[in-house]
């Protein structure tokens, strides 16, 4: 990806890992009870994404409150109050089952590349932020599907 600076980038994508495991371990069963047995149940199939994905997107929460930082006044005001979300999104939508909680996850991520399309614009993020943020989200989303339609 052209203009994304490599430290984001490797970072970024190794982010991705427990996204790609999860599908993966969903989609091969060997490998799952390899990893059920080796690591435990929560770090296979849907429940690895189920809780790296909360963890992260309340991690995002933070980062666009950073961004929000940049502004005063009501601008500020709103982009405060949009930073919260994914991590609100993240506490009250991923309870109950895997399925519903794995489709919620899905809403929260795509909701996300929303608002950082949003910050992007307002110029408060990074040239490469969006570039960067929709390759990771269109990743993060495949690995959850896998989860949710499989």
């Amino acid at each position: 990806m052209t203009g994304i600076p490599r430290a984001p980038l490797w970072l970024g994508l190794a982010g991705l890992i427990p996204f790609i495991w999860g599908a993966l371990t969903g989609l091969v069963d060997p490998l799952a009870n390899w990893g059920a047995a080796t690591l435990g149940g929560r770090f296979v199939g849907p429940y690895i994404q189920l809780f790296y994905g909360t963890v992260i997107l309340s991690f995002m929460s933070g980062v666009l409150w950073g961004f929000a930082t940049k502004i005063s006044g009501a601008k500020a005001t709103a982009g405060y109050i949009l930073a919260v979300l994914p991590a609100l999104w993240a506490f009250f939508m991923t309870s109950g089952g895997p399925v519903g909680a794995g489709l919620n996850l899905m809403f929260g991520f795509a909701g996300l590349l929303v608002l950082d399309a949003a910050f992007w614009h307002w110029r408060l993020a990074p040239r490469w932020w969006l570039k960067l943020r929709t390759l990771l989200t269109a990743v993060v989303l495949a690995c959850l599907a896998v989860s949710v339609f499989l």
